[in-house]
């Protein structure tokens, strides 16, 4: 740390920050002021409608990670955090628009400002700490780090302090490269519990290097009613290779949250409120295919389909039969360019997020990096005993904060 002085360290966001990087031979460009204020309003008919397709776009996000890097294996990762530093670099004041342009198309945005509502709403609302009253625990920290050698508007760095509470530093990406990478490192394990190590690999910060933009979020929350320990026993999980595995699987004997649909059913697992939540709810769904091998093309319709998180949520609580949720901890790591097509310009963009449920709750964490140049049943039956969908979010805002799927629980990455 001795060799990255942080110029400025305006506190901490309740949006953590991802890294994100660019590369550009011509080290030597001003930046120039941003166009953008620093308060950004649209009406609530326009917020609700963009939140609603930013919820559409974290599904289409998981469909491509899916298909392409974990089509029968494990997987989380934090759609919320790619938003974060995405919106943070389409911020970046700069003489062309080339990298603007790219992440309102890639977010399908029709502007910064559109951009700037969802994330101001996101931080007011979802991910404001509410440990203290007795809810869940939330941390989420920006930080950019720019190079030495580039001019920085003060307007621009009021915009990343004030608006969205990054911490700034400039640093010397020519001779240091891999020291700031070390440091970046450092910071998302420490603002993610320690949880997330080594977010960005080797060589990927050199000195062509010129900016990198970071998001870090962790998430720990109580079980609305907590799974009874003596409950938990040993059950076979179905692979869809026809072979099983035996994992410890939590029941209770209460009425839940299900809905049984055609081919599929949900439940919704609430989580511990605050005193002060109020205006929020956070729960963790569960999508389960009727068929052992039916996951591919429930993600299909889940990913495809516009509003289909608002269309299927359990809203009634009911008598439930067998019901079984398998306990399990997982990590996935990515690189954007693997996943996306669109992934040009030399940037780059690096996450690594972590889950793990038990009878108690949830903690999960992730730390993202961007950078370059019918009517109801009596009882339902839910046993989670084959691979299934899953996701965290916010319930009035509709905000994903992490989604994944599980096809071997007794795996850990």
């Amino acid at each position: 740390m001795d060799n990255i002085k942080m110029k400025e360290k305006v506190g901490k966001s309740e949006i953590a920050d991802l890294p994100i990087q660019e590369t550009n031979p011509k080290k030597k460009q001003k930046l120039c002021a941003s166009p953008l204020t620093s308060s950004p309003s649209l009406s609530k008919i326009d917020l609700a409608e963009a939140m609603k397709k930013q919820n559409d776009v974290s599904m289409f996000l998981a469909g491509k990670v899916i298909s392409t890097l974990a089509k029968t294996s494990n997987l989380v990762f934090s759609p919320a955090s790619i938003n974060a530093v995405l919106t943070m670099a389409a911020n970046r004041p700069e003489e062309k628009e080339t990298v603007r342009s790219f992440i309102l198309s890639f977010l399908r945005s029709s502007s910064t400002d559109e951009l700037n509502a969802v994330f101001g709403e996101i931080c007011s609302v979802v991910l404001a700490d509410g440990s203290a009253s007795g809810g869940p625990k939330i941390a989420a920290v920006n930080g950019v780090w720019i190079d030495q050698s580039l001019s920085v508007d003060s307007s621009w760095k009021d915009l990343l302090g004030n608006f969205f509470k990054a911490e700034f530093a400039q640093v010397d990406f020519s001779t240091k490269a891999e020291i700031v990478r070390t440091e970046v490192n450092a910071w998302a394990s420490r603002h993610t519990n320690n949880i997330i190590q080594d977010l960005l690999p080797r060589r990927s910060v050199t000195s062509q290097t010129e900016w990198i933009y970071g998001n870090a979020l962790y998430f720990k929350g109580a079980w609305e009613k907590k799974f009874d320990k003596c409950l938990t026993k040993h059950k076979p999980f179905h692979l869809v290779n026809g072979e099983s595995v035996s994992v410890p699987f939590m029941s209770s004997h209460k009425n839940q949250y299900v809905k049984a649909y055609d081919d599929f059913k949900v439940l919704r697992l609430g989580y511990q409120q605050g005193r002060d939540d109020a205006d929020r709810q956070f729960s963790m769904y569960f999508y389960l295919p009727d068929k052992r091998d039916g996951l591919d093309n429930l993600l299909r319709r889940l990913t495809s389909t516009h509003g289909f998180l608002d269309r299927y949520i359990p809203r009634y609580k009911d008598r439930v039969g067998k019901f079984r949720i398998p306990k399990f901890k997982i990590e996935f790591g990515f690189e954007a360019s693997n996943a996306f097509d669109d992934f040009e310009l030399h940037v780059s963009l690096y996450q690594k997020a972590f889950i793990e449920i038990d009878e108690v709750g949830t903690e999960a964490a992730a730390a993202t990096a961007f950078g370059g140049g019918g009517g109801r049943p009596k009882m339902i039956d839910f046993v989670a005993d084959h691979p299934f969908f899953f996701l965290i979010r916010e319930d009035r805002t509709g905000t994903v904060l992490f989604v994944g799927q599980i096809f071997d629980p007794s795996k850990s990455d």
